[in-house]
């Protein structure tokens, strides 16, 4: 709790309830990546009395100061996560939609390199690949 209080103060936003119980749904979370429908069912099942409204409100609160990161993948809702600082990718299961996150200092250092080719520096991106299981042959 006291890790959170921080947070919010050093971002310029007021200590209030729902910031904190928001906050601590994505700390409790096994799931890293959370539509504010999740957010919001979370708090619910704790019998917090947060509506969605508060939850979408305090969500964009969040982007902005940077605590949180939104993702708009295709084909699916907006997914949020906190920002822990670190760059990471992204590969969604188009069959289950579950979102898995992966670092390749490989595929890092192959995306500066085809900027540099071109003649630029990357300032930012985001890599996100779309994939299915592969198929299980009858010998497995």
């Amino acid at each position: 709790m006291e890790q959170e209080t921080r947070e919010l103060r050093r971002v310029g936003l007021k200590v209030t309830h729902p910031r904190m119980r928001i906050l601590q749904v994505f700390d409790e979370e096994s799931e890293r990546h959370l539509t504010a429908e999740d957010v919001y069912k979370h708090l619910l099942a704790q019998k917090e009395d947060i509506g969605l409204a508060t939850v979408y409100r305090v969500l964009t609160q969040f982007e902005a100061a940077g605590i949180i990161v939104k993702h708009n993948f295709e084909g699916g809702q907006a997914v949020y996560e906190l920002d822990r600082g670190k760059h990471h990718d992204h590969m969604i299961d188009v069959d289950s939609g579950k979102v898995i996150e992966f670092i390749s200092d490989e595929i890092e250092r192959l995306q500066h390199e085809i900027a540099a080719k071109h003649g630029y520096v990357i300032e930012d991106h985001s890599l996100v690949l779309y994939v299915r299981p592969k198929q299980r042959t009858r010998k497995e």
